[in-house]
């Protein structure tokens, strides 16, 4: 084999090199370009997620705020409802404790009253001696009544007319008046006790006014607004 056959041998070798070298690194380059490319891809995918994730979570805060201040504003709401039922419904109970002070105004029929209070007042007590307290203003009715009031709480609890001691030194206040209208006051009535102390049967008006409106209360709420509010 002479030098031009191996300088021909040599080339092609060269080029058969030189075609795998590049073949190779078009190999590569696709490769790289790949490996690239779904990296890219994943990256890209990862902050999509990120970002996602994020949207979700501001998202569902402005959710969670949104249903706080409705919340908020449905408790306003309703409490401001519950306050005007409240305003109205003690409304009418300090129209009723006006009107209770015209009862002693009518002499016969507030008489007949202050003796049914002192009966009740007896038989819910029991005693064979009581103390009792009235306004100064019904001390003369209260003792008018006082005999027949004894003789007909006897006779239906079946025992010996009771001992009343009249307090003279501590009465109950007055009806109030435009000078003393935030002063303590009692529309009329009665107040008795054992002669202890111990028993108090507080018989006045007023009183009977507060257990009567509490007693109907709710069938008040359902006549003014439909329904009963615990």
């Amino acid at each position: 084999m002479n030098d031009a056959d191996v300088s021909k041998q040599i080339q092609q070798m060269v080029r058969f090199i030189r075609q795998e070298a590049e073949e190779k690194a078009n190999e590569i380059s696709v490769s790289a370009e790949e490996e690239f490319n779904i990296e890219k891809l994943q990256l890209f995918e990862a902050e999509k997620k990120k970002i996602r994730q994020e949207y979700e979570r501001k998202e569902k805060q402005v959710e969670i705020r949104r249903k706080i201040e409705y919340s908020m504003q449905l408790n306003a709401s309703r409490i401001n409802v519950l306050q005007a039922q409240d305003d109205l419904v003690n409304s009418m109970k300090e129209a009723a404790g006006k009107e209770l002070l015209h009862v002693s105004h009518h002499q016969y029929a507030y008489e007949k009253l202050l003796k049914e209070l002192i009966v009740q007042s007896l038989l819910r007590l029991k005693e064979p001696a009581v103390l009792l307290r009235c306004r100064e203003a019904d001390l003369y009715l209260v003792e008018s009544v006082l005999d027949s009031a004894k003789n007909e709480y006897a006779e239906k609890a079946n025992v010996y007319p009771p001992e009343i001691v009249v307090d003279h030194n501590v009465y109950l206040p007055p009806a109030p008046t435009h000078h003393q209208a935030h002063g303590p006051f009692c529309s009329g009535g009665v107040v008795l006790a054992s002669i202890d102390g111990k028993i108090v049967i507080e018989n006045t008006l007023d009183a009977r006014l507060d257990v009567v409106f509490r007693k109907k209360l709710p069938e008040i709420r359902r006549c003014l607004f439909g329904q009963v509010i615990a």
